[in-house]
């Protein structure tokens, strides 16, 4: 894929694996719109893109957003759109997880995850979906896990996010294929970021964000239907899915990552 002429929208850009997309496209040459609602963080991120060697020719715009507000997000992609004619690619990437042990739930704390990682997404599709079918293409790309596909221990919260997430992308992707409009679905391992920091628990195939940002735009530029790594990982999890539940309740859980 040539980046030098998309415009790609990038929600969740001020830290981990949005930031890293953000720099990673400027450098392609695509002209960006990074959303987040730390202001600051996001005219820092600006200013370094600018400093890139060809930069300021790529072309970006801090749009200061919260992506649970629907008229927050759709307010932001008028922005671009007036700013550069048109929207590409979304990457709907902002997202926050919670620790919480079911002695500890909190059902308020599970409708706030969902709050950003479902109603954030559809917010965010809903923000860039009627341009996209008006001019017959563009591309939806969301960024899942693989905790999507299975609970796992004290992550009830956020295994739900992904697995409602993840659904809902797979509806979009058969409803819009017809129209021009590409999904992809991307269920990424555990990734160097300030979701997985501090974490005691060892995380296996702990992946650098740099390597995890390139596969993921791979993943994009090939407009795959949905892409899950590291393969290792992936492997383990997908045999999970098809495990007698009495096997795989032994296993996970002796094998918490949240701690």
């Amino acid at each position: 894929m040539d980046w030098s002429n998309k415009i790609v929208l990038i929600t969740g850009a001020s830290s981990g694996i949005g930031r890293g997309l953000a720099l990673e496209l400027a450098r392609r040459g695509a002209k960006l719109g990074l959303v987040a609602r730390r202001g600051k963080l996001l005219q820092e991120i600006a200013a370094e893109i600018s400093s890139l060697p060809g930069g300021n020719e790529a072309g970006v715009l801090a749009l200061t957003a919260d992506v649970s507000d629907q008229q927050s997000m759709c307010d932001a992609a008028a922005r671009l759109v007036a700013a550069f004619g048109h929207i590409d690619v979304l990457i709907a990437n902002a997202g926050i997880g919670v620790t919480n042990p079911v002695t500890e739930f909190d059902a308020g704390k599970l409708a706030a995850v969902v709050s950003v990682n479902v109603i954030g997404a559809a917010n965010s599709v809903q923000a860039v979906l009627p341009e996209m079918i008006a001019r017959g293409r563009g591309q939806l790309v969301v960024i899942s896990s693989l905790a999507a596909y299975r609970g796992l221990p004290k992550s009830a919260a956020y295994c739900a996010s992904k697995a409602a997430v993840s659904a809902m992308f797979e509806s979009f992707r058969l409803d819009l294929g017809p129209l021009g409009i590409d999904v992809t679905i991307i269920h990424p391992g555990f990734i160097k970021t300030p979701l997985t920091a501090g974490r005691q628990a060892r995380l296996p195939w702990l992946m650098e964000c740099e390597t995890a940002v390139n596969k993921i735009l791979g993943a994009v530029e090939k407009r795959k239907k949905s892409y899950a790594f590291p393969w290792q990982l992936a492997s383990i999890v997908r045999l999970g899915m098809i495990m007698p539940n009495f096997m795989y309740d032994a296993i996970s859980r002796r094998n918490s990552f949240r701690e």
